[in-house]
């Protein structure tokens, strides 16, 4: 059991960064090429090279060469489900502050 608690946090770790966040959301609906997904996440290309390699090492997306470019897509479209919980998370906590804020 405890490798599959070490195999979740890896899968938790490559997801906590507002980056690759972003990447996963940009290839969730079809396969990107690298470019679009700089462009789209508005990050230098090195940069996101490094998320996306986080990313591919721990099974969220998977990759395909084709000439000169290569393609990325999402490897576990079930993610965005877990995307989905979090943010209904976001929405309520946002809620609770707004009704908070107008207490004061």
């Amino acid at each position: 059991m405890e490798k599959i608690y070490s195999l979740r946090a890896e899968i938790f770790k490559a997801l906590s960064h507002p980056i690759r966040l972003k990447i996963v959301e940009c290839v969730s609906k079809e396969e990107k090429s690298v470019g679009e997904i700089v462009k789209y996440v508005e990050a230098e290309a090195s940069n996101v090279s490094r998320h996306l390699a986080l990313l591919r090492k721990a099974g969220i997306l998977s990759d395909r060469k084709e000439g000169l470019n290569i393609y990325y897509c999402l490897e576990i479209p079930c993610v965005m489900e877990f995307f989905s919980c979090v943010n209904k998370v976001v929405k309520t906590r946002l809620e609770l502050n707004r009704d908070m804020l107008k207490k004061i």
